[in-house]
């Protein structure tokens, strides 16, 4: 029996949602490891040839950064924790997000690595690099928690496993 020119047309708009929801879901997995690069390595939109937000601004001569980057987005908007706060930082904040959520934490990763000292083992850098990770699957993948899940964390919930089973 052969299909009528509605059922196939319906066929397409059903085939092109799904399409649609594959392609968000893989969308969102590279995001999450996109953000996950940005908050490991402090990356910024200036960093990324993405131009204005997030520029540093320079002492003339000595390449030191003029103010310190206490918060920043998904996006590389920056704000130093002086003045008032930036538009992008009170739409998240009336969204629900916390302050914290926002934090650059290099000063805590500094402070880190002056409390293992000087001759700290090489077993430890990477402890300290990994501090971000909340939850890591048998195959390498990880998450911080923060963002979109990843699709192989979806995957692995929707096939009956929690999030405790996968705390880093």
């Amino acid at each position: 029996m052969s299909k009528t020119y509605h059922q196939i047309q319906q066929e397409i708009e059903r085939l092109q949602r799904e399409a649609e929801r594959l392609r968000q879901e893989e969308v969102a997995g590279v995001i999450a490891r996109i953000k996950e690069a940005i908050q490991v390595y402090g990356l910024t939109a200036a960093d990324l040839g993405l131009g204005g937000a997030g520029l540093r601004k320079q002492h003339a001569g000595n390449g030191t950064s003029a103010t310190r980057v206490k918060y920043r987005d998904e996006a590389g908007n920056t704000w130093s924790g002086r003045g008032p706060r930036p538009q992008w930082l009170r739409d998240a904040l009336a969204a629900g997000r916390s302050l914290d959520e926002f934090a650059v934490q290099r000063a805590a990763g500094k402070a880190a690595r002056r409390a293992a000292g000087r001759n700290a083992s090489k077993a430890a850098k990477p402890a300290l690099r990994s501090r971000g990770v909340k939850y890591r699957d048998e195959n390498g993948n990880s998450w911080t928690g923060m963002g979109p899940k990843p699709r192989w964390l979806k995957e692995a919930v929707a096939a009956g496993k929690t999030l405790e089973d996968f705390a880093a």
